[in-house]
């Protein structure tokens, strides 16, 4: 099976001795605009990152009694894009950017942050899903509370448990890679291309086929000319552009990176030695993805800024808040009457 070394990762190693000497100006050239746009995402958009998401989750948190359904969504995407925003310097500053490692980490390490990774990628893409199912059912059914937040906040419980529980199986290849010479049930279970499709399968897969049929019955409904176009309980048409947005741009920036999942496990089964220049490929391509996944934990909380037409309203409050501190602060009239909305 193809061996992805960590150690030629971010250089044109690969590519030396296959005869492909014409490619190495243009692989550098790659090479260098990915380091160049890797540095700008750590000095600009990790920060971004880090502080759009909390304030995403601070906002909301401080003020529940406003949150809708989508809101509990975009909490949880917005923790598990902390997550993200946090491994993304030890990643892009760890040992497989050869080039400028500014440290190194034992198997533990690495085993631990792939794990870190695989949640936080699933509760997105979950997350996702499910807002777009619920979006629908809540535009198909207004009056129900198939949707609530109650129900909404227990459904993302449930997707950080399964996220934990779909990550284990990571955990389970690295333990077998180690004690497979003594368990010979082990050791048909060293190879990582089965995690890889594992993950490709549950992580993409599902919540794409969700997604895919979710948006098919929004459209099917927007179409009809129904009473329900003038219901008042009709959610709000800003959250109908921010799903689209927020399905857009997480598949946009994820795909990438379970395709090189998938093409890592496809090159694995055919059992076949991969030769230098494809495995150099390879390995480019799956820094461009990695660097594509890190960067959505920073577009869709400013998504959520700029499209959410209640966030605003909920930032004031929050900062009006805490300048008032301790002391009695008047009521927010707007905040009130969303409130009773």
């Amino acid at each position: 099976m193809p061996q992805l070394n960590p150690a030629i990762m971010w250089s044109c190693g690969p590519l030396n001795g296959t005869g492909g000497a014409e490619d190495q100006p243009l692989c550098q050239h790659l090479h260098l605009v990915l380091s160049v746009f890797s540095l700008l995402y750590l000095v600009a958009g990790v920060p971004v990152g880090l502080g759009y998401n909390a304030l995403l989750v601070l906002v909301n948190l401080h003020d529940q009694s406003s949150m809708t359904m989508p809101d509990v969504y975009f909490v949880n995407m917005a923790v598990a894009g902390l997550v993200l925003s946090a491994l993304a310097p030890v990643h892009l500053l760890g040992p497989t950017a050869s080039g400028w490692a500014l440290w190194g980490f034992g198997s533990e390490a690495h085993v631990t942050l792939l794990v870190l990774f695989n949640v936080s990628s699933l509760v997105t893409m979950y997350s996702t899903a499910l807002l777009s199912l619920d979006c629908y059912i809540e535009r198909a059914l207004p009056r129900t509370y198939m949707s609530s937040v109650y129900n909404t906040r227990h459904v993302c419980g449930f997707v950080w448990g399964g996220a934990l529980l779909t990550s284990f199986s990571s955990l389970l290849f690295y333990v077998c890679s180690h004690v497979a010479a003594r368990i010979v049930e082990c050791s048909k279970m060293r190879d990582a291309q089965a995690a890889d499709a594992i993950m490709v399968f549950i992580g993409y897969v599902v919540p794409a086929l969700a997604v895919l049929y979710a948006l098919a019955l929004i459209s099917r409904i927007r179409k009809a000319d129904t009473p329900l176009d003038q219901d008042a309980g009709r959610p709000d048409p800003s959250v109908h552009r921010l799903l689209v947005a927020t399905v857009c741009t997480q598949f946009g920036l994820w795909t990438p990176h379970y395709l090189t999942l998938l093409g890592h496990t496809l090159l694995a089964l055919r059992g076949k030695p991969v030769d230098r220049h494809h495995l150099g490929i390879l390995l480019f391509a799956k820094d461009v993805a990695r660097f594509l996944a890190f960067s959505s934990s920073s577009v869709v909380p400013l998504l959520y800024r700029y499209i959410n037409r209640n966030f605003p309203s909920k930032l004031r409050r929050l900062t009006k808040k805490m300048h008032c501190g301790r002391q009695s602060c008047s009521p927010d009239r707007a905040g009130v009457q969303q409130v009773m909305a």
